[in-house]
């Protein structure tokens, strides 16, 4: 990576990634991450990507629209079971291998929280770490990343996903978040992450009520304080539903629409995607009006 340095909106210095052929300038305008699910049990797209040639059409549909693909092979639904690393590597690795074969330059996230299964994925040819933990599941999460020096994003979730939506509680939630995100850089510093490789998340819909996630996306331009670029996961969230009256996670791509030109007016830097197609428009539209 040659890391360069720009000021967003609020005039804090981010320091730029290169990821194979991309730029990313922070501040500049929103990028997307697509989501591909290679879990039979995810909330909203379970089962339907696990082949090599169903997930190839997936990401070829979606290639035109993002900046970086997520793969994951373990559900962080509310009340997901774990997997093991064998099984969730069996689903992950044969697909990461695919893909980079046919898309050399795409630079690829891996949804995990499993040092061994991100370890594994990285020598597969993906270039990022997705911990939805920020490292606290595994202790060897973070001084994985910080010997093979490759970007992470760090999650905020309270609890485990088993776990986590049984009536979570915030002193004040957005400064609970916040707090935790902070913390959760300095351990990850001190494992040897370069604080330019780090990026944050503030974990909407993981552990936290409607009204919590309501707060934090109204409170969203106060987590660029923390200085590192921010990624939000609101498409198709139990949230967007319980607003809009749609049970099923499919039919709530206008809300997920609406939900991702908030983010962008609160700062978001990067937008964890199933719809990039649709998405991808609305952030030309919401970059224009907002950056």
């Amino acid at each position: 990576m040659n890391p360069s340095t720009t000021k967003t909106a609020n005039s804090t210095k981010l320091t730029n990634w290169k990821i194979r052929d991309r730029q990313f300038i922070w501040g500049a305008r929103t990028y997307l991450m697509g989501v591909l699910n290679l879990t039979p049990d995810s909330f909203s797209d379970g089962g339907q990507f696990n082949s090599r040639d169903e997930a190839l059409k997936q990401v070829a549909q979606m290639l035109p629209y993002i900046d970086i693909l997520d793969i994951g092979g373990e559900s962080t639904r509310p009340n997901a079971l774990p997997v093991s690393a064998e099984e969730e590597c069996d689903r992950i690795l044969p697909i990461i291998q695919a893909i980079r074969e046919t898309y050399p330059n795409l630079p690829i996230s891996v949804d995990t929280v499993k040092a061994s299964v991100a370890k594994a994925a990285i020598t597969a040819g993906a270039d990022m770490l997705n911990d939805v933990s920020s490292g606290r599941f595994d202790p060897e999460m973070l001084p994985l990343a910080g010997k093979l020096q490759v970007p992470i994003f760090l999650m905020h979730m309270q609890g485990e996903p088993r776990t986590m939506q049984e009536n979570p509680r915030y002193r004040n939630v957005v400064d609970d978040v916040k707090q935790f995100l902070a913390d959760a850089i300095l351990v990850a510093k001190a494992c040897g992450v370069p604080k330019h490789l780090i990026a944050i998340d503030p974990g909407i819909g993981f552990g936290k009520t409607l009204d919590h996630n309501l707060k934090i996306l109204k409170n969203l331009r106060s987590f660029k304080e923390i200085s590192a670029p921010l990624l939000l996961g609101v498409s198709r969230k139990s949230f967007i539903g319980k607003l809009s009256d749609r049970p099923d996670p499919n039919d709530r791509l206008y809300g997920t629409i609406a939900a991702c030109s908030s983010c962008i007016a609160g700062g978001a830097d990067i937008l964890r995607v199933h719809d990039p197609k649709e998405i991808f428009d609305a952030c030309r539209v919401s970059d224009a009006i907002f950056r």
